[in-house]
């Protein structure tokens, strides 16, 4: 294929304003890469499809299953929808565009983006990456947990339908008959919980096993970087959508599906005045995107030039969320059919015992026109109504089997994938099955997003350190090892309860922090309309004024918002955790002990002291660049060679690297558009690729 003519100086300088649709490469600064020999490409994506892939498996995770439905349950149903699609329109779009845009056009991680972009707030970078490690810490724990169920989903009948037996007494174990066979399998046959997290007690055996396997999994599908982890993500990200939609069409025949659903989408649109609704709704808009973490800017960083992120912003998080609303319907359906069958067994139970008064006293007053003789007979319908009217007369005897009582304990978590549902599925014709598939989709929702994680951590520290990037396999499989010793914490008898002090102070607080400070460098250090300038010249179209007034008041205010709220809730609401007692069978809950408070304040100063450490180290070189470090990558010296895309218009011709270096940069691309050079679109004897685009 014939090379294009090289490009004259002049031409160069305006290259900013330059709409062709020509490749660009970040050429090195004193041009060694021609002289010493080519560097190494960067690694892209083989495809659109695997990029979108791989962002949606990230932003789509376990929060979208057990998270987000309980939350629709509890702030009402269609309202709450309702405000979470305002929130994420306002809010999550803007962000989530901002993240890809910065990334796309920087082609950097975290850490190499924010120092880019100002030098004084290079700490974000860093604080995204200490979030991204401790999320990665236990989020493959419940990993491990899914692990766990999968192995012993393949037997029947499973060993959570009924309570063990005491092999001494020969009577039902006293822990199982006060709670259900679900509660204790999980607490005591899969956690062997202790009663507080004063108690760690001894290590989980098992557990750790389970744990050993789910980061040996991790480190085996990103070993070669985006190149392994993204063929598992034709899988991971595919497979969990048709175990919704099995899991869907079969509750939806199930006795009690509708119910629940109408139970879900019923809307209250009164819970609109409460503060800590829109609390909610914000927060899980923020999380559901992943904002804050990196990965989405290390996802973008191995796009074309020119890809459409706009486009791609709009389309992952309509995507997250019809997932969201998928995975309600699934769980409601599923639940409405457990209420409904908790509400027949107490019915069998109640007219049971209606006979037995019957037998031993008057009951003239009372009789009802059912047959009593025979409870499973007895509609849940004819008892209601029969108890709507005479069940006062019989005292605290005779309980109201009401469904939506059932339905109105609200359950989120590992309460609801580990006890509530398997619960549901050991009521189904072939429980076994259906338990296999539904942990198996929980297994690859987790590792999707883990792989998202984790490329959080590995790509801004293999860009930023010339070391860790030419043993990228080792700083890979270093880092898996690193975090399987430090997850031995949650291994212990105690580790569900460190599980849920990470889970809930590790990320928030800090990630809310890193995501303001994001939102103030670009929309008012570095300027909003810069931004919109720079990713003009990547998409070749000005994206709508909006975003200007959006990234600098709406989401900003929002954000800032949204961190107040949570500084207030932790002031003034001690922090407690859910405790299970065996000797009652159930769950209560506790303070964090003194030591516990420190611990995750530590963990919140600790994820969040890099911004500020950053920027006073910055103030103190007097507010320039900061210097690189030896060991240290600077920005430019990556070339790229697979950002393919349209031909080049024969008019637009740019400089050679021998333009003058100390003239301004006007865009935030690497080393300014000044340093681009055209590439040919086909080297000779390279089939060429499609973009996707």
């Amino acid at each position: 294929m014939e090379k294009p003519p090289l490009p004259s100086d002049e031409d160069g300088r305006v290259l900013a304003e330059s709409r062709s649709d020509t490749a660009l490469v970040a050429a090195d600064e004193e041009g060694s890469a021609g002289a010493d020999g080519p560097e190494d490409d960067r690694p892209a994506w083989d495809s659109k499809l695997q990029y979108v892939l791989a962002q949606v498996g990230f932003s789509v995770g376990l929060g979208n299953v057990w998270r987000f439905p309980y939350l629709c349950h509890q702030n009402g149903g269609g309202a709450f929808m309702l405000l979470y699609v305002m929130l994420l329109l306002i809010i999550g779009v803007p962000l989530f565009f901002m993240e890809l845009a910065a990334g796309q056009s920087i082609r950097q991680g975290s850490i190499g983006v924010w120092k880019h972009i100002s030098p004084r707030l290079a700490g974000i970078g860093y604080s995204s990456c200490m979030v991204c490690f401790f999320v990665a810490l236990y989020y493959n724990v419940i990993i491990a947990w899914s692990l766990f169920y999968m192995g012993n989903s393949f037997q029947y009948p499973l060993p959570w339908e009924q309570c063990p037996v005491d092999m001494i007494s020969n009577q039902t174990v006293k822990e199982c008959a006060s709670s259900s066979p679900t509660s204790y399998f999980w607490f005591r046959k899969a956690l062997d919980i202790s009663d507080s997290i004063d108690q760690s007690g001894e290590f989980n055996p098992i557990m750790t096993g389970c744990l050993l396997a789910a980061w040996a999994i991790v480190c085996l599908a990103m070993i070669k970087g985006i190149k392994s982890s993204a063929k598992v993500m034709y899988f991971s990200s595919v497979f969990p959508y048709a175990v919704l939609i099995c899991f869907l069409i079969r509750g939806l025949m199930l006795d009690g599906a509708i119910e629940g659903i109408k139970y879900l989408f019923y809307p209250k649109l009164e819970i609109w005045g409460e503060v800590q609704v829109w609390r909610q709704a914000a927060t899980q808009v923020f999380f559901a995107l992943g904002l804050g973490y990196g990965s989405v800017i290390a996802y973008s960083s191995y796009n074309p030039v020119h890809n459409n992120c706009h486009r791609d912003a709009i389309m992952v998080s309509g995507i997250n969320f019809m997932t969201s609303v998928l995975a309600s319907l699934v769980v409601f359906v599923v639940l409405g059919f457990r209420a409904k069958n908790i509400a027949l067994d107490c019915v069998v139970a109640n007219v049971a015992r209606m006979a037995g008064m019957a037998t031993t006293g008057s009951s003239e007053h009372w009789w009802p026109w059912f047959n009593i003789s025979d409870p499973k007979s007895v509609t849940l319908q004819d008892y209601r109504e029969w108890y709507s009217q005479y069940g006062s007369l019989l005292g605290s005897n005779l309980t109201d089997c009401d469904p939506d009582r059932e339905m109105s304990k609200g359950v989120e978590g590992t309460g609801l994938a580990f006890i509530a549902f398997t619960e549901a599925m050991a009521l189904f014709p072939a429980s076994p099955f259906w338990s296999t598939l539904f942990f198996l989709m929980l297994l690859n929702l987790g590792l999707s997003t883990m792989f998202g994680t984790m490329q959080g951590i590995l790509t801004p520290l293999m860009d930023n350190f010339r070391v860790l990037g030419r043993h990228k396999t080792m700083l890979t499989v270093c880092s898996c090892i690193l975090g399987f010793f430090i997850g031995l914490l949650f291994t212990q008898r105690s580790g569900n309860y460190f599980v849920t002090m990470f889970d809930d102070y590790s990320a928030t607080m800090p990630l809310i922090i890193v995501v303001v400070f994001e939102t103030v460098s670009v929309a008012w250090i570095y300027g909003a309309d810069r931004f919109l300038d720079d990713v003009e010249v990547m998409l070749h179209w000005r994206p709508p004024v909006i975003y200007r007034y959006l990234w600098k008041y709406v989401c900003l205010l929002g954000m800032v918002g949204l961190l107040a709220a949570s500084l207030l809730r932790m002031v003034f609401k001690r922090p407690t955790y859910t405790a299970w007692n065996h000797t009652t069978g159930s769950e209560t809950s506790l303070e964090y002990p003194g030591w516990a408070l420190v611990m995750l304040s530590m963990l919140i100063i600790v994820a969040s002291l890099p911004v500020p450490i950053g920027y006073l180290l910055s103030f103190l070189r007097g507010g320039q660049s900061l210097p690189v470090e030896e060991g240290e990558i600077e920005p430019p010296r990556e070339r790229y060679s697979k950002c393919n895309s349209a031909e080049p218009e024969p008019n637009n011709h740019h400089s050679p690297l021998d333009e003058d270096r100390n003239r301004p940069r006007s865009t935030f691309l690497p080393l300014g558009a000044e340093h681009y050079r055209l590439l040919p679109q086909q080297e000779e004897g390279e089939e060429e690729e499609d973009t996707g685009l």
